[in-house]
Formats: C-alpha cells, sequence, structure tokens
C-alpha cells in the first residue's frame, strides 16, 4: 500500500481554541457539529477540513517532546483520513518504509477512532487517522455532519 495522496484535514494548534474559532466564522467558514465548543472546531471547505485545536494538546496528541515546541513542533499538523484501522497501520509502515519517523504508533483513541502520526525528514507531522463517525466519500475526504 502507499500512503494516499489526499490532505483530508489541517489542524492548527492554537494558544485559544474559543478565539480562532470565532476568528473562522467571522471568516464565514462553516463550522461542523461534530465540533465541541471550547476544546475543538472543525470547519468545512471546499476542500479537505479545518480544524483548531490547542497547541500543546496537539503536541502531546502526537507524542512530540514539550522542549520541541520551542524550534521544531510547528503547531500544524495535516491528516490522511482512511477507511478502516488496517489502512491506517499500512499507511503508517509505507510512511515509515520511505524514510519517515513514527513519534506516535497507531493505536485506539479516546474520541472513538484509530490513529497515529509520522513525520517527514523535516519534522512536519502527518496524522494517519480512521474515525468510525466520519465515512470516506467518493472525493477521499471525510463526511461531516
Amino acid at each position: 500500500m502507499t500512503v494516499p495522496a489526499v490532505v483530508s484535514l489541517v489542524t492548527l494548534g492554537v494558544a485559544d481554541v474559543a478565539a480562532s474559532t470565532a476568528f473562522y466564522e467571522a471568516l464565514g467558514f462553516e463550522k461542523s457539529t461534530a465540533s465541541v465548543d471550547g476544546e475543538v472546531s472543525f470547519f468545512k471547505t471546499a476542500g479537505g477540513l479545518l480544524a483548531v485545536w490547542g497547541r500543546d494538546d496537539l503536541r502531546r496528541d502526537a507524542h512530540v517532546a514539550e522542549s520541541a515546541s520551542e524550534g521544531t513542533f510547528r503547531g500544524v499538523a495535516l491528516a490522511i483520513n482512511v477507511e478502516s484501522r488496517e489502512a491506517v497501520d499500512a499507511a503508517l509502515a509505507a510512511a515509515q518504509g520511505c524514510g519517515a519517523t513514527i513519534p506516535k504508533a497507531a493505536g485506539p483513541t479516546d474520541w472513538g477512532g484509530y490513529q497515529g502520526y509520522f513525520a517527514d525528514p523535516d519534522g512536519h507531522l502527518w496524522e494517519i487517522a480512521h474515525n468510525p463517525f466520519w465515512p470516506i466519500g467518493p472525493d477521499g475526504l471525510p463526511q461531516l455532519p
């Protein structure tokens, strides 16, 4: 298997989720009902999805050391959503085989999904996730409520 060439979600690690949510709503971005007020907001776009989430929450979720936030952690993760747990495992293995590092191995999440992270040679984070509540559409992107 290769890694699907689709950016399904961009997560911005932000200082204030409520303020960032208000900003993107003011720009006219449509907030999904999958959002959790004050914790994480998801926005529909013409392409992949946009999420705003606490910077430290994102860093911890990706298993990036706190000291990395001063230089190598950029506060952003790109995501590829796939159709199954097995596809998560296969995509992470394919990325590792191409030279990626795995800061967080695949595993179950507290939100009912399954995910892991790889980092490209420059340290950019990519999440590979299966969310059973977000079906993958014919365009390869997750479908939010």
